[in-house]
């Protein structure tokens, strides 16, 4: 990386609806990230998208003082050469896959979510095989890149990349520490800069902890806030306040994602009531991106649309872009990644991935050590990190006994008769992309398994 060439981006998925949010944050940080070439990329069946997208993105590079060559391509090998960031936002099946995530779960009275229980896994099944096909790529076309991962579960991919991939120039980002960051100092009545955060744990089940610039941990008072002022929640996430005593007990602050386990029977009870009326998740997420693709087909539009921030996904910009940064310019940011443990958190095994806070430069990330936890968390951390490497290497070796263990072990899922179900159901709804299953979706096929949720049933028979 010289800045004198200036830099090339290449961005795997950039159809998506993210990227004028990406586009945004490397407008805002041209001075330090001085960009020459970014390579928006996607399959055939994101075509059209990409293309909307891409004019968006050129606009918005356009209507700004810099002079920046956006590309867009279907192929991944010449966006990836020479690359010296390489950023991935993909979702393998697009939306309808994660509708048949939620959907199958949801049929039998178990939570479908994007990155927790069943539909997390099945998400992970999908993708690893796909991210270890482009590391691969990568270290034939751009050896010196680094991989800045945003494609969930991101936890889990990032693992894979590490411990299967072999390969350690990549981080994994996640926006609801950025949220989180965002809101809490303004219930303070105070500034980022003038508190310390340490966050520790997996992406989407980690803890944080906050003192401010006297030395005084202010966890506590941003708890007892928690309960009469916004806390940053996602989006995407259904409200339900933690029981207060729990938070006081563990004097640390979890993440919004820790209401799926925290408060299990409401989350679960919502989700059903969802399925059942306004439809899951996904389906809202896929009439808001459709309007947001209108949008981006305004030939005067040249910013990013208010109407992103309903996608879920807000402020990853923040999040990838500074990563980006602070690689590029050496500045030790703190910023929390999903990088190698490094005795970080000494409650796993130092050479696992977790979410941490981290100083990051041109060295990568370097981990802040948060501490052992207290058992209830340890516990918990444990039985997760466990569940994600049992279903990492259920994806890559396709059997299904392991992914019998991951469904057996993830909290969310009641193991059983109903959990093989669902698990079944699963493989068979998306058999197009899960080649590693082939013999096992065989099999099932043959036995005349079929998808019972009526909404998935028609999307499978189209």
């Amino acid at each position: 990386m010289t800045e004198k060439n200036g830099i090339k981006i290449a961005t795997i998925g950039g159809g998506s609806s993210y990227t004028p949010e990406l586009m945004e944050g490397f407008i805002k940080r041209y001075d330090e990230l001085p960009i020459r070439e970014i390579w928006l990329v996607d399959i055939e069946a994101g075509k059209e998208k990409l293309e909307i997208v891409g004019a968006m993105a050129k606009r918005m590079w356009d209507a700004s003082p810099y002079d920046v060559e956006i590309h867009l391509t279907l192929d991944r090998e010449e966006a990836l050469k020479n690359a010296d960031f390489v950023t991935t936002q993909f979702r393998v099946g697009l939306l309808d896959a994660r509708i048949k995530d939620e959907r199958i779960p949801g049929y039998y009275g178990m939570i479908g979510q994007e990155t927790n229980g069943a539909g997390g896994m099945f998400k992970a099944f999908r993708t690893i095989p796909i991210i270890l096909d482009i590391v691969e790529d990568m270290k034939h076309l751009c050896p010196d890149a680094w991989l800045i991962n945003f494609t969930n579960p991101a936890g889990m991919v990032t693992e894979a990349i590490v411990r299967y991939g072999k390969w350690d120039k990549v981080m994994g980002l996640c926006n609801v520490p950025v949220g989180a960051m965002m809101m809490e100092p303004k219930m303070l009545d105070t500034t980022l800069d003038q508190l310390v955060y340490k966050f520790a744990g997996l992406n989407h089940f980690h803890w944080h902890r906050v003192t401010n610039s006297d030395g005084e941990d202010v966890t506590l008072k941003i708890i007892d806030k928690m309960y009469s002022e916004d806390a940053g929640l996602p989006a995407n996430i259904f409200d339900v306040a933690f029981f207060r005593e729990q938070l006081e007990q563990m004097k640390a602050i979890p993440c919004g994602y820790h209401r799926y386990y925290y408060r299990e029977e409401e989350m679960l009870e919502h989700s059903l009531e969802e399925y059942k009326t306004v439809g899951t998740r996904a389906q809202q997420v896929k009439e808001t991106e459709a309007e947001l693709f209108e949008l981006y087909k305004d030939p005067n539009l040249d910013h990013k649309p208010e109407q992103l921030a309903k996608r879920g996904g807000a402020h990853y910009s923040d999040a990838a872009c500074e990563t980006i940064a602070s690689i590029y310019g050496n500045k030790n940011t703190h910023i929390v990644v999903s990088t190698k443990n490094n005795g970080a958190v000494p409650d796993l095994p130092a050479d696992c991935v977790v979410e941490v806070s981290a100083f990051v430069g041109a060295a990568g990330a370097l981990p802040i050590a948060f501490g052992s936890l207290q058992p209830a968390e340890k516990g918990w951390l444990q039985v997760m990190k466990n569940m994600e490497l049992t279903t990492i290497e259920a994806a890559i070796t396709g059997d299904y006994g392991l992914a019998l263990q991951a469904f057996t072990i993830n909290p969310l899922v009641t193991a059983g008769e109903t959990a093989k179900r669902i698990l079944d159901e699963l493989l068979i709804a998306h058999k197009e992309f899960l080649p590693n299953f082939s013999e096992t979706i065989a099999r099932l096929e043959k036995e005349g398994v079929t998808v019972k949720d009526p909404v998935v049933s028609e999307m499978l028979s189209k």
